[in-house]
């Protein structure tokens, strides 16, 4: 039987796996990539999955951590980018990195002798028509022509091309004591109770001192070619603080329309609000808390604020170029875009973020457009896995409800456990020969428990795939 090849669009960390995926399923595959016909700003090479930040994949382990969780199932999948990422490592202590040049090249040598890859270096502006499947794996730097086309097929609004990214806080982590949930007003929006933020409260000390702290923070600066995003939508909290030291008691932080439930006859000078970012409510986000603090000020910073003391942050703020989908609009769970199924996207212009994250989402793709070009059925793996977390915050995790403020935009995410499904009442071990946890034992037990349900259950997918099946 003849097969159509499958076009994946971008050399990256995404397209390269996806790439590699359908060619080890039997399918062939013409991988384009612009460069070196056009460059970006941030690429400095013409190699395949070229790492333009870090050099690092992060934790490497897998008994509590979700990075490594998820570099496991890469493994276990017969991933070439962890392969190559393994053939490479260098000295990190409990993290995977790796020498940038050598994976590079590894990764490209793999890509460029697989006798059912064809690498065609050139600039694509639009997609054809005709071609059967297609997968647009092309970065956070996506060309403009290319990007003018996607945003034509999705909606004006579809593309975003700024991130405004609020730190986001693992609920448990919460001190609920200190904090309380209600809406401003006691306000009941479209799905609401009336409850639905969790709020922090400041009196006046407390507050001014938060605001120094924030203007003199260690802060980042944009690159040269990302230009200055700021409109008074999404300005960083530190310059609205410059404004003057009042701001944000009438913005973001103001107390109006609130009662501690804790103390009702104090009236709060200010409060920080943080609303449920999640569809398993384990994820919290702090409300026009877009920063452009350097991640250890802004950790600092943030547990200045009563209730967030010990908070565990899953992912701190920034402003910063980053072109993505409005994925849980657009896409369906296999990754295809739901008015034009035969185009598939994969890596971070879906909304995922990290290195791995990306590979993941690429494996994904690649697997789901193997398994239909083969004529088989492409099932996601379970929402208990570290790939299905993820791909479950792409595709429709992520609340979109309309709000007083407007709709909350959905903002790209590295993998982590609030994105996990909640364990099994008695999943979680006590240490041999205690009675009750102590100090973190609860949180580390836990992970675990996450992460060898995650293991197994992605094993156990692996094994009853479609692919598998059609390998047999």
């Amino acid at each position: 039987m003849s097969i159509e090849p499958v076009h994946v669009i971008g050399g990256g960390l995404a397209g390269s796996e996806a790439s590699w995926q359908l060619a080890e399923a039997g399918v062939p595959v013409i991988l384009h990539e612009m460069r070196p016909v056009r460059g970006t700003e941030a690429h400095k090479t013409d190699g395949l999955a070229e790492l333009v930040c870090s050099n690092s994949f992060r934790s490497d382990d897998a008994e509590s951590n979700a990075v490594g969780v998820l570099h496991a199932e890469l493994r276990l999948a017969g991933s070439l980018i962890m392969a190559c990422g393994d053939r490479h490592q260098v000295p990190a202590g409990g993290a995977l990195a790796v020498d940038r040049e050598g994976f590079s090249a590894a990764v490209s040598a793999a890509i460029e002798a697989h006798p059912l890859i064809e690498l065609r270096r050139e600039e694509l502006t639009e997609i054809a028509a005709d071609w059967p499947s297609v997968i647009v794996a092309t970065g956070p730097l996506t060309s403009p022509a290319l990007g003018d086309w996607v945003r034509a097929q999705t909606g004006a609004d579809a593309l975003a091309f700024f991130d405004a990214i609020a730190p986001i806080v693992h609920f448990d982590s919460l001190d609920m004591d200190k904090a309380w949930f209600q809406s401003r007003y006691d306000k009941v929006g479209p799905g609401g109770t009336g409850k639905d933020y969790v709020n922090c409260p400041l009196d006046k000390t407390q507050y001014e001192a938060f605001v120094a702290a924030l203007l003199a923070g260690d802060k980042t600066e944009f690159r040269e070619w990302e230009g200055t995003p700021y409109f008074d939508g999404c300005l960083p909290i530190e310059v609205m603080a410059e404004r003057g030291v009042e701001t944000l008691r009438h913005g973001p932080m103001k107390p109006m329309g609130l009662t501690n439930a804790h103390q009702p006859e104090i009236k709060p000078y200010a409060v920080v609000q943080l609303r449920q970012d999640n569809a398993l409510g384990t994820l919290y986000n702090m409300v026009g808390f877009q920063t452009k603090l350097r991640y250890g000020a802004q950790a600092e910073i943030f547990r200045m604020i009563p209730g967030l003391e010990n908070a565990e942050f899953v992912r701190l703020g920034g402003l910063h170029r980053n072109s993505y989908l409005n994925s849980p609009v657009l896409l369906d769970p296999v990754l295809r875009l739901k008015t034009r199924p035969a185009l598939r996207f994969a890596g971070q212009v879906t909304g995922c973020e990290g290195y791995v994250e990306s590979a993941s989402v690429g494996l994904m793709a690649g697997r789901f457009a193997a398994a239909e070009a083969l004529g088989l059925t492409a099932v996601p793996p379970p929402a208990t896995t570290a790939m299905g977390a993820l791909l479950g915050h792409i595709t429709g995790g992520h609340i979109t409800a309309e709000e007083e403020g407007g709709k909350r935009s959905f903002q790209p995410m590295n993998v982590n456990f609030g994105l996990f499904p909640p364990l099994e009442p008695g999943a979680i071990q006590k240490p041999e020969g205690q009675k009750r946890f102590r100090g973190k034992e609860k949180t580390v037990a836990k992970k675990q428990a996450l992460s060898r349900r995650a293991l197994a259950d992605f094993a156990a997918w692996l094994g009853s795939s479609a692919l598998a099946a059609a390998a047999e």
